[in-house]
């Protein structure tokens, strides 16, 4: 399978500080493409945006769309599904902030690349129909990031998380 389009919009000019985001991102979106699990999920000439902004403007979206007005590192916007012989397909919108980013990469003592990717990967999944508010589906969807960021190089992001 193909990786879908991803147009790529920068809001923020922190993410300079970050000069292989895009690609990073770009890697993301073909490791989740390339695992079965995923790409079962996908079709030919599926696209999606993705917007590097700050917390600010994170912040806003998160107490427009979820009623929460604080900063979050990511949030996926999942578009209505389109007719079902429409193509290309736009699978939604990711957003990531800077500031929340930097910060939980720092946290954990992880590259910024490698923090991106997950995030990429974990808002992907979320586009494609995943979600984690049930711990069953949560447990699934975690397992499908750790095996597409494996594919990566990138160790298990919840390894260290305390059960």
């Amino acid at each position: 399978m193909d990786a879908p389009g991803v147009d790529i919009l920068i809001e923020s000019p922190l993410w300079e500080a970050v000069p292989e985001a895009s690609q990073t991102v770009l890697r993301a979106v073909e490791a989740v493409s390339a695992h079965r699990d995923a790409a079962a999920l996908m079709r030919q000439g599926d696209e999606l945006g993705l917007t590097f902004t700050d917390d600010a403007a994170i912040a806003e979206l998160n107490e427009r769309w979820r009623g929460k007005p604080t900063a979050t590192n990511v949030l996926s916007f999942p578009a209505p599904p389109p007719p079902a012989a429409q193509l290309p397909r736009f699978l939604g919108d990711i957003v990531l902030a800077f500031e929340t980013i930097e910060r939980e990469a720092k946290a954990e003592d992880k590259p910024i690349e490698q923090h991106l990717a997950h995030l990429v990967v974990h808002g992907l999944l979320h586009l494609l129909g995943h979600d984690h508010e049930e711990d069953e589906d949560a447990n699934r969807m975690e397992a499908l990031e750790t095996a597409i960021l494996a594919g990566l190089g990138i160790d298990d992001p919840y390894a260290a998380r305390v059960p």
